[in-house]
């Protein structure tokens, strides 16, 4: 097995804890003060524990709602609701060796479309079948290599 192919199969592994985690809906209020809230804990206290002011605290909930906060302050406010901050991405396909097969076969369509253009312009057409064989074959071809050009 090839590094590559091994570094993905590892990282497959970890991120597959996440599956489940992407169809947790976030809270409307964001999860600092939600847990802060169903903790019964107030401002003054966690600000306490950070050793900000409570308005700092409104703060960091707020930039946490709107998307704008960092994960240094996220870890931080959530190690003072005793939490643990779980960060992770999750592919869009589902997985990575998806991902990586749907990037494979745009580019691999795209590099025989042009193929088959040219000879449709010097009167030499392929057949459907025959362009979705050579499509498959580039796939492949793709996938084994990874090349970087994959991800522009």
């Amino acid at each position: 097995m090839n590094k590559k192919r091994l570094q993905i199969e590892q990282l497959e592994n970890k991120l597959s804890g996440f599956n489940a985690a992407q169809k947790v809906v976030a809270p409307p209020t964001g999860w600092l003060k939600a847990v802060r809230v169903s903790l019964g804990m107030s401002l003054q206290q966690l600000a306490n524990k950070l050793s900000i002011t409570k308005q700092s605290v409104q703060e960091i909930e707020l930039r946490e709602k709107e998307g704008t906060i960092t994960l240094k302050s996220l870890r931080e406010t959530a190690n003072a609701l005793d939490m643990q901050l779980v960060y992770g991405l999750v592919p869009k396909d589902g997985s990575i060796e998806k991902l990586i097969d749907r990037k494979a076969r745009e580019l691999a369509t795209r590099i025989v479309s042009r193929t088959s253009n040219t000879m449709k312009l010097e009167d030499q057409q392929n057949t459907q079948q025959r362009l979705k064989k050579a499509i498959e074959e580039r796939t492949a071809v793709i996938k084994n290599e990874l090349p970087k050009m994959l991800w522009d």
